[in-house]
């Protein structure tokens, strides 16, 4: 008797724990579907969008020439390859001052020492000498003398010319030409694509801005002008035109 008067208790609170959770368990779900109901619905819902890209380019006449040039000698020492091509250099340096290149425009990039080997077959590497090479990039600001200075750095001893390239100063100028267009492009192709929708067309909700980099670029327009303007006796250099372009992508809203 005293056994199960003291069961009694333990049984009416577990009891009681059971209706509670029970209790709970059944008002889980009304909370729930309260929750969900006061939920908004464009929360579980994105708005229609565009999302479009574009471009814009300008040509304009570059203003700059990039000359790469430089000495390569070999001796056989290493000490006399550097100092056949330290001589040739300070010849290929004093010829582009004296074809008014500034101080600020000629910048070595590039300086190299290697051994120089004659491969026999079944033979060990004979060491032959020493390769030293020695080269600058030249900013030459008017082109009407790009063809003599080319010429002049080869009479004073340069024996390498590893390319050239035309470029613009400022580009600013030119880059915001390309902007505007690109714009403008991206407005006239959202409308289109509103009006096709039978939509309003929103805001610009974002503007991103890229660039581009094609391996394979346009030929370059010559103008003849430039050509007529280089004397008989200097190597003959286009300078064309050069393609700005700048890429955009926005994303329009497109109301209901």
């Amino acid at each position: 008797m005293k056994s199960l008067l003291r069961s009694t208790p333990r049984c009416s609170i577990l009891a009681a724990g059971a209706l509670a959770l029970a209790c709970a368990a059944a008002a889980a779900p009304s909370a729930l579907a309260q929750t969900m109901g006061s939920a908004p619905m464009h929360a579980m819902h994105h708005a229609p969008s565009l999302h479009l890209a574009a471009h814009g380019e300008v040509r304009v006449a570059p203003d700059m020439a990039t000359i790469m040039t430089g000495v390569q000698t070999e001796a056989p020492t290493a000490e006399q390859a550097m100092a056949d091509n330290r001589a040739r250099m300070n010849r290929v340096i004093a010829a582009l001052r004296q074809r008014g290149v500034a101080e600020r425009d000629i910048q070595t990039s590039g300086l190299n020492l290697n051994p120089v080997y004659d491969y026999r077959e079944n033979q060990p590497p004979l060491l032959r000498g020493y390769q030293a090479s020695n080269t600058v990039t030249v900013i030459v600001r008017d082109l009407a003398r790009v063809g003599q200075v080319a010429d002049a750095v080869v009479a004073s001893g340069a024996n390498q010319i590893n390319g050239i390239s035309f470029g613009l100063d400022n580009r600013q100028a030119a880059e915001d030409q390309a902007r505007v267009a690109a714009v403008r492009a991206l407005q006239a192709k959202a409308q289109l694509y509103a009006q096709a929708l039978g939509r309003p067309l929103g805001a610009l909700r974002t503007l991103s801005e890229g660039v581009s980099y094609t391996p394979t670029p346009p030929m370059p327009m010559y103008r003849m002008e430039a050509v007529a303007n280089v004397a008989a006796d200097n190597t003959p250099v286009a300078p064309g035109e050069l393609q700005v372009r700048i890429n955009i992508e926005g994303v329009y809203d497109l109301p209901q």
